[in-house]
């Protein structure tokens, strides 16, 4: 499939969610980069982006030929489980210069054990009499969790619980002493130790994704959840063509620890960069009220497949595959957005362009994941509908997928991003 070592090769290029945020950057050529903190100028028919924390980014391109102001927009997020190295990130103990890092959002602890790690994330330093935030990767592994020995703890494999204090720091070095790891992050970016204020760095897994399968049907790559929905709503924004509408594409940070940040879903970003544009193209308040109604979101967060091992955790009449389609995920209680009208919505749109899909909802007895859809449009008052890629051993530091949903994923965001849905009593017309 065309997309599929792209896509793998995204995923390894974004190290952390800066570093999605500025490949995001890198493919949107000759977008004009707009900054939150300066006025801005907007035309019909230019392609504009703007970032929050350099953590998340919202892109938008404005149709040369729009009458009404309308909204398409998908959204994903930008951040994935993982370990963040503390302010005070370097402990000396038992001949080994160790890491002290604390959990970021909910990972399956255990498979970060034993593998080569890097390090990523930014750093701000000092600069010609300035503060300078700079991007970190430390390009090779630099560390790992070694497990103890199954010689030394013979209930390992009777179900251990790990304690992210004591058993999930990273050993660096038998042999250097404590200030190595920052000595080394300077040399890496070239300036002097004293240069060095402050950072936000992570745990990487130091590892390519790869196909596998008798037919090189799946992936396995670290952060597929949900950079996989980075990749392929960003195609499917640079593909479309759409000149009667704001097509916008957004990837929030902060998803996996619940949104509630000046940089995440349940900001005001999305809200902040509409309004902009509803100013900036002259149009009234009332009228960017009235093209709520004709918008629409995609929110784009992957969804658990069947386990082939398991399939007494998921409701069979409702379960999932891979390399099987677009999963569009439903909750009762709304902790995903979709609903009956913005389901008849987009499954129209993936019938007349020949896009399978699937519908997925948990056990009745089982508690799901959220994401960010039922976040961004408390914000935004937007038709929305909650779909993804299905997946297996989401949460893992090694995750795995389906090649041919990549396309499927694609194709599916590229014909919603070309749509021009409008509603009068109660009918959607495309």
């Amino acid at each position: 499939m065309k997309h599929i070592e792209e896509c793998l090769t995204f995923i390894h290029d974004s190290s952390s969610m800066f570093h999605a945020v500025e490949n995001v950057k890198k493919k949107c050529v000759n977008f004009i980069e707009l900054s939150e903190g300066e006025r801005w100028q907007l035309e019909k028919g230019k392609s504009y982006i703007v970032t929050r924390n350099h953590s998340s980014v919202i892109a938008f391109t404005i149709g040369k030929y729009m009458d009404d102001l309308a909204f398409n927009i998908c959204a994903s997020h930008t951040d994935s489980p993982t370990f963040k190295l503390k302010a005070n990130g370097e402990v000396e103990a038992n001949h080994a210069l160790k890491g002290n890092v604390e959990a970021y959002g909910g990972m399956i602890m255990n498979t970060w054990l034993d593998r080569p790690l890097r390090l990523a994330g930014r750093v701000c330093i000092r600069r010609n009499g300035k503060i300078e935030e700079v991007l970190y990767d430390s390009k090779t592994a630099v560390c790992s969790i070694p497990n103890v020995a199954i010689h030394m703890n013979r209930k390992l494999n009777d179900g251990y619980v790990y304690n992210p204090q004591n058993d999930m720091m990273p050993l660096f070095s038998s042999t250097l002493k404590k200030g190595a790891l920052k000595k080394r992050i300077c040399e890496d970016l070239n300036i002097r130790e004293e240069d060095y204020i402050s950072s936000d760095l992570y745990l990487v897994v130091d590892e390519k994704g790869k196909v596998f399968g008798l037919q090189d049907e799946f992936f396995s790559s670290p952060k597929i959840d949900n950079l996989e929905s980075v990749y392929t709503t960003l195609m499917a924004f640079l593909n479309s063509t759409n000149e009667r509408r704001v097509n916008i594409f957004a990837a929030f940070d902060n998803e996996e620890v619940g949104s509630n940040t000046k940089q995440g879903a349940d900001s005001s970003f999305l809200e902040d960069v509409m309004r902009r544009i509803q100013k900036g193209l002259n149009y009234t308040y009332e009228e960017y009220l009235m093209s709520l109604s004709h918008s629409m979101m995609l929110s784009v967060d992957n969804a658990h497949a069947l386990h082939y091992n398991h399939p007494e955790f998921y409701d069979g009449n409702n379960a999932v595959y891979m390399n099987e389609g677009v999963v569009i995920k439903s909750n009762a209680n709304q902790q995903y957005t979709s609903d009956a009208v913005s389901v008849a919505l987009f499954t129209e749109i993936c019938r007349k362009n020949d896009v399978p899909y699937q519908f997925f909802v948990n056990r009745s007895d089982v508690r799901g994941g959220s994401t960010l859809g039922n976040i961004s449009t408390s914000h935004v008052s937007i038709k929305s509908i909650d779909i993804g890629c299905a997946q297996l051993a989401m949460h893992s530091s090694v995750e795995c997928a389906g090649v041919e949903d990549i396309e499927h994923m694609i194709h599916a965001c590229t014909a919603f991003y070309d749509s021009n849905i409008h509603e009068k009593d109660h009918q959607w017309e495309f």
